[in-house]
Order: C-alpha cells, then sequence, then structure tokens
C-alpha cells in the first residue's frame, strides 16, 4: 500500500465552540490520507489559525509514495525535514497526517486503534461535565443539570477577573462560586479548577489554599503555563493538586516539569503534542513519577476518537476530557462513542472508529471571522480601565 494523496480541509460548524462561554465559531483543520488501495484516514490538525492546512499539505508532498504503515518512520522523517521543529503549528501538521495514518492502518487490518497500542486497559472512559456559571447561583444550577445526565466529576472556571492581577471581588466571587457548587453536588462529585494561567505565584497559593476545603480534584494552570518555576512555586505552596499541560508542546519541557514532581496530572494536547505516539511517549514519562494523564481533546470528532484510543491503552489514565459535541454525529460517517453515567465507551469500529462526511465539509466552509481563545473576565480592573472617547 502506497500514500497517494494528503490534503487539508478547513470547516467550520458555523455555531459557538462553548455554550457557556459564548465562544465566537472555530476553524477546524481536517486531514485526509488517500492509498493506493482505496482506504482512507482521517486525522485533526486544528490548533487555531488554518494556516497549519498549508503545511499538512507540504508535510504530505515530502511522504506521498510512502508506505502508510510506517507510523513512526513518517513521523520522524517530517519532524526532522527541518532546522526548526515542534511548536504547535508544526506539531498539529505532524499530528494531524500521523492519527489518520494510524485510521489506515486499522482499517486496512480490522482493528480499532487501540490494538495498535498494546490493547485495552479499560472498558469505559471516565469523563467530566461542567459547573461554570456567571454566578454562584447559576453555577450551582448548572452543576446539578450536569449530574442529571450522569456526570460524576465536573470541571469549571471561576474566575472573572481580566489579566493576570486579581481583584478582591473577583476573588470573593470565585471561592463563593466553588463554595456554592460543591454545597449543592456533595463531596461524592469531583470538582476540577481551571484557572487559564490567570493568576500571580502568590495569589495562586493564597486562592488555592482557600479552596483546599472544597476538595478541588485539581487546581489546573493556576499560573501562565510558560514558566516551570512559578508552577513550582504554586505546588509548593499549596495542598491543592496541580494539572497543566494542555500548552506545554514538548516531552523535553514534560521531562522537566514531571522530573520535579510539580504536577499530580499532566494534559497534553492530543494535537499540538504532535499525535498519538508523542502522547505515549509522555503519557510514559508521565508513569514513572506516579502522575496521572488527561489527554487534552477539545476540538474536532478525529482527534476526541484519538485521545479515547490514548485514554483505554494507558495505564496512568486519570479522566477525559473532551467531549462529543452536538454537530460531530452530522459531521462524521459512523456512530460515534456514547456517554452513560459519566463515562465514554471505547470506540470499536476499525482504525479511529468514524470518518468524516466530505458532503458536510463542502457545506461547512471556513468561517471568515474566526475566533479561538476569548477575553476571558467581565468584572471590572484597575489595569485595565479606559476612558469613554468623546
Amino acid at each position: 500500500m502506497k500514500i497517494t494523496k494528503i490534503s487539508a480541509i478547513p470547516a467550520s460548524p458555523g455555531t459557538t465552540a462553548h455554550p457557556m462561554f459564548n465562544f465566537p465559531p472555530w476553524n477546524y483543520v481536517f486531514v485526509k490520507v488517500e492509498t493506493d488501495e482505496g482506504i482512507t484516514g482521517w486525522g485533526d490538525a486544528t490548533c487555531g489559525p488554518v494556516a497549519v492546512a498549508s503545511l499538512v499539505e507540504e508535510y504530505g508532498g515530502m511522504i506521498t509514495g510512502e508506505d502508510p504503515f510506517r507510523i513512526e518512520e513518517l513521523w520522524q522523517t517530517i519532524h526532522h525535514r527541518y532546522f526548526t521543529r515542534g511548536g504547535p503549528i508544526q506539531n498539529s501538521a505532524q499530528a494531524g497526517i500521523e492519527m489518520a495514518l494510524y485510521d489506515i492502518k486499522g482499517k486496512a487490518l480490522g482493528v480499532p486503534v487501540y490494538e495498535l497500542l498494546g490493547g485495552k486497559m479499560r472498558d469505559l472512559i471516565w469523563t467530566y461535565g461542567r459547573w461554570d456559571g456567571p454566578s454562584p447561583e447559576s453555577a450551582a444550577e448548572f452543576a446539578l443539570s450536569q449530574l442529571e445526565r450522569g456526570f460524576t466529576a465536573l470541571k469549571g472556571d471561576p474566575f472573572d477577573h481580566r489579566g493576570l492581577f486579581i481583584s478582591y471581588e473577583a476573588e470573593k466571587k470565585a471561592i463563593d462560586t466553588l463554595a456554592a457548587v460543591r454545597d449543592a453536588v456533595g463531596f461524592e462529585v469531583e470538582l476540577l479548577v481551571e484557572v487559564h494561567g490567570r493568576l500571580t505565584p502568590a495569589e495562586a497559593i493564597r486562592i488555592g489554599n482557600e479552596m483546599e476545603q472544597y476538595r478541588p480534584f485539581v487546581y489546573e494552570e493556576p499560573v501562565p503555563f510558560e514558566n516551570i518555576d512559578a508552577m513550582e512555586q504554586v505546588a509548593r505552596g499549596t495542598n491543592v493538586p496541580i494539572a497543566t499541560g494542555e500548552r506545554i508542546y514538548s516531552p523535553f519541557t514534560y521531562f522537566d516539569l514531571l522530573q520535579r514532581q510539580i504536577v499530580a496530572m499532566i494534559q497534553p494536547d492530543m494535537i499540538q503534542t504532535g499525535g498519538i505516539g508523542q502522547m505515549k511517549r509522555i503519557a510514559a514519562l508521565a508513569e514513572a513519577q506516579y502522575v496521572g494523564v488527561q489527554p487534552h481533546a477539545i476540538h474536532g470528532p478525529m482527534e476526541v476518537l484519538a485521545a479515547l484510543h490514548v485514554d483505554a491503552s494507558i495505564p496512568n489514565f486519570k479522566i477525559h476530557e473532551g467531549g462529543m459535541r452536538p454537530w460531530f454525529q452530522d459531521a462524521c460517517i459512523g456512530e460515534l462513542p456514547t456517554h452513560k453515567d459519566g463515562f465514554y465507551s471505547v470506540p470499536e469500529a476499525p482504525g479511529l472508529g468514524a470518518a468524516i462526511d466530505e458532503d458536510w465539509l463542502a457545506a461547512h466552509p471556513p468561517h471568515p471571522e474566526p475566533g479561538w481563545a476569548p477575553l476571558l473576565g467581565t468584572m471590572p480592573s484597575k489595569q485595565f480601565s479606559k476612558v469613554a472617547s468623546p
């Protein structure tokens, strides 16, 4: 079997990417790998800018004519092609191609991808819902609605300040929100607190110590991700388990983070760390330090499917992020895994478990004004104050 063509297809479902935060529409980059035996594989290279599509096709030209079964060799070939390598754009292009190669190999052999990763260690994948809301009362109400759907773990971002420096009012609101949600759902439900890297170390320690009484499952990205020393300062100053990693792109950075025993859980992005093989390598590094893994999978359906295969096959899986958005089934051919009682089933069809509907792609071109990261925070800020124009 030989690769005959690799294409990148940007598309947008045209809907908000997150109903609670009202994100603007995202553009997704779907990767299609075709072969001379008629087997097609699909992957996801989404990382924000659609410029990644050009790199997918540039890399694709380098390995057209090669054997798609030689996944690691092809990944290393494109990874080392240029003197500069790594980072979210290059990693995402590699990941989209690699996912599609795994999809092809699984389909050709008639097995789900987890069989290519050592087989299943679990039949169900624990996942979480959300506990977000604009006020403590609304967050508690939303959390209860998630319990009605069967979730036994919930994650929320209660921080409503702008920039890096939190006001007293925003700090109180965040703590009050977590307290209200904990009071509503009880201690049997796990609550994850995410910050999106928006506190200083001193603030993160103070707030973490105040939140400890509500037993957060993890305290995610309490300070900006770039400075591991700052993250270590927070970890040493609070008893709340720290999580980070969705914006860490290299196993070499993870090696440093994990050796210093800063975190209880890592969250490598399925796409932006380079794909399935990199995820397995990073998970092995974490296993040696007794650290759990939660793949960050918030993009398209092929990424979420790939994450479920990794979840099923690693010993230190902790919890799954990234659910099946309402538009996924419309965009896919094949049945997607279902959620029940806080768990997803593992994909069992050959390959990743589904294919992208090309008619859907044609009907959903890229959005002309896409968004990505929202302007987080609505409360007044002394650092972002402005004088009204006359």
